[in-house]
């Protein structure tokens, strides 16, 4: 038996059996694991001041001293921010 309380394991999404839905929930599980584990190295990294030794953007701007991850956040350009979804 295992952990189901949504009973998503006899659910059947987007017209595919029952078999092809578990191998998606399975396939997201570990992908959304492993982003949340990445995400949270970076947050630790950002927390003890870790920084790349080069410029941030090609202007020359240097990357923030600040060593809060949430106000690190908000020092980052616009630009800089919207290179995570291009």
């Amino acid at each position: 038996k295992f952990y189901d309380p949504l009973d998503l394991a006899e659910a059947e999404f987007w017209d595919n059996t029952n078999e092809e839905t578990i191998g998606f929930l399975r396939h997201a599980e570990i992908k959304h694991g492993r982003v949340a584990m990445f995400a949270f190295v970076g947050y630790i990294v950002h927390a003890n001041g870790i920084k790349f030794p080069w410029p941030m953007q090609m202007d020359g701007t240097p990357f923030p001293s600040n060593t809060n991850p949430p106000a690190l956040w908000d020092e980052v350009s616009d630009s800089a921010k919207w290179q995570i979804f291009g």
